[in-house]
């Protein structure tokens, strides 16, 4: 069994119209909320064999205030990447380890949830990070694979969900 990690970016800033979206930052709400996501996968307990993220200027913030002496190998698929293409990511990065969280964006990242968890392991968590994976938001999915090169569809199971606003309710949507 593998566990595989899912971390949105945190949100970003739309101040500045005339940035790329490559080029686009955090804004202060995001890098609260990227810090409190941080503190709280690092006391999940899982420790991370891997770490693999999107270069995106957002997501670089968002690994720099939620894991600031984690090793993350940061590479360009990841970008607005399709769930295919995350998924294969995750396999080349995976090695020989247990454990890979990948932080990048949407709709790929809920889009995996969808790929990997078969309509047999949907559960109430599923049916809550389906509805809307926001900014921020951590997933585990346990994985029924013995090598991350056997990731494919429905392998998956998820077993913990967790979004911003579960723990500060402030940092929850905008009115």
């Amino acid at each position: 069994m593998k566990l595989l990690g899912l971390f949105r970016h945190a949100k970003s800033d739309w101040d500045d119209m005339a940035k790329r979206d490559f080029d686009r930052g955090l804004n202060e709400r995001g890098r609260k909320g990227a810090a409190l996501m941080g503190d709280y996968i690092r006391k999940h307990g899982v420790k991370w064999d891997a770490i693999v993220a999107s270069p995106a200027v957002r997501n670089r913030e968002t690994m720099a205030a939620a894991m600031p002496d984690a090793k993350v190998s940061f590479d360009d698929r990841l970008y607005l990447a399709s769930s295919d293409t995350i998924l294969e990511t995750i396999a080349d990065h995976g090695g020989e380890g247990r454990s890979v969280l990948v932080s990048g964006h949407n709709p790929g990242m809920q889009d995996v949830l969808f790929d990997l968890v078969p309509h047999a392991n949907e559960n109430e968590l599923f049916f809550e990070a389906a509805r809307k994976f926001p900014t921020a938001s951590f997933a585990v999915l346990e994985l029924d694979i013995d090598k991350w090169s056997d990731l494919k569809p429905s392998v998956g199971r998820l077993v913990h969900f967790a979004r911003p606003r579960d723990l500060d309710p402030e940092l929850g949507p905008e009115d």
